[in-house]
């Protein structure tokens, strides 16, 4: 198979979706790897590594569309991406359709076959493609709401440890995922009194077992939620409904009853987001303020430490794009449930309920297309 790899071209996106090693298991299997001129360096692998290894450098974003059988991205395809996608052309990306309808009707239009990371489910039901991007913006939203929670840029002036003789700032996480989990295993290590909730009673009772005494749980619910945000520093949305958009966890009418600085990170945002108020900024304009309350909302939070979150990101797509590449996308999501529930869009027909039912689109079972 083709695999082409174009550079990430959404603002401040840094990562790039195949390191040089990645690239190496593919060439040895017999495929060929197109990579797009310095796609890789602010990931820290220049053309070089990927040449070493024989990868062939393509000089521009066209170049590589063009070519390819298989594109393997980081982030969805952005606006002038679109008419560069072939018909039939395999996807292998993030896409969280349900978030912006454009870019489902334009890859409806286009006729590509679109495999979405963040879909490809275990029969666990855990989700090995987001679990390391998850990770990482987990444990950056604790880092940057930290930040953001310093009074030269707005926040409430409050350092989360605390120190001797002064109390530590308090920390609520809202979902106990994998994003839930690391942002409050971050604020727990920082010192902050964290409270994290779920309406899970069995990932609270696991929560409640291996965290440390400085992390208390809470069933998620309106009532509670509006009890603890009076008091609270920091407030991280980490909720997910795969394929599907977030529930509004915190309303508008909530932020009054926020102490002014308070910080509000919304991890949940790139899925439509579990803070009402928040909407997707960038790493280069992160935050703005609504009612004297600080909405830190970048959508792509793992692009700001570009080098770790691609090989995160690669040792977990490695052996899917392997899969695909060696048995074709019909054949390895027939023998693989796992992949075949990372389809979303095939050749103009939306395969996954969740993203036809965001928008009111026809609904089509994915087997008549592996049939």
């Amino acid at each position: 198979m083709i695999i082409g790899v174009p550079i990430e071209i959404k603002n401040n996106e840094n990562r790039v979706a195949l390191t040089p090693g990645g690239a190496l298991e593919l060439i040895k299997r017999g495929h060929t790897v197109y990579v797009q001129d310095n796609a890789g360096f602010n990931s820290g692998f220049p053309n070089d590594l990927y040449e070493s290894i024989g990868a062939k450098i393509l000089p521009t974003i066209e170049a590589v569309y063009d070519i390819a059988e298989m594109i393997m991205k980081v982030k969805e395809p952005i606006e002038s991406e679109y008419k560069l996608i072939k018909e039939g052309q395999l996807l292998f990306t993030y896409f969280h359709f349900a978030s912006y309808e454009p870019l489902t009707k334009a890859m409806i239009e286009n006729r590509s076959v679109c495999l979405a990371y963040e879909t490809v489910e275990k029969a666990d039901r855990s989700l090995p493609l987001l679990i390391p991007m998850s990770e990482v913006a987990g444990r950056m939203a604790t880092q940057q709401g930290a930040k953001y929670l310093e009074k030269p840029i707005k926040g409430k002036g409050v350092l989360l440890g605390g120190v001797p003789g002064v109390s530590p700032g308090r920390v609520l996480v809202l979902g106990g995922g994998v994003v839930g989990t690391q942002a409050a295993k971050m604020a727990a290590g920082l010192g902050a009194q964290v409270t994290i909730m779920d309406i899970n009673l069995d990932r609270l009772r696991y929560l409640n077992d291996v965290m440390p005494a400085n992390v208390v749980t809470r069933y998620s619910s309106e009532v509670n939620i509006r009890e603890l945000i009076p008091i609270m520093d920091l407030i991280i949305g980490a909720v997910l409904i795969p394929g599907a958009k977030a529930p509004n966890l915190i309303t508008r009418d909530m932020l009054k009853d926020m102490q002014k600085g308070t910080v509000l990170v919304d991890v949940a945002v790139d899925q439509g987001g579990c803070i009402e108020t928040c909407r997707p900024t960038t790493h280069e304009d992160p935050t703005f303020i609504i009612d004297d309350i600080v909405h830190y909302c970048v959508a792509n939070m793992p692009g700001a430490v570009p080098y770790t979150s691609t090989v995160a990101l690669t040792n977990a797509t490695l052996p899917y794009a392997i899969q695909l590449a060696n048995k074709g996308w019909k054949k390895a999501c027939t023998e693989n449930k796992e992949l075949e529930l990372g389809l979303n869009v095939i050749k103009g027909d939306v395969v996954y309920r969740a993203v036809a039912e965001a928008f009111d689109l026809p609904y089509v079972d994915v087997k008549n297309h592996l049939n």
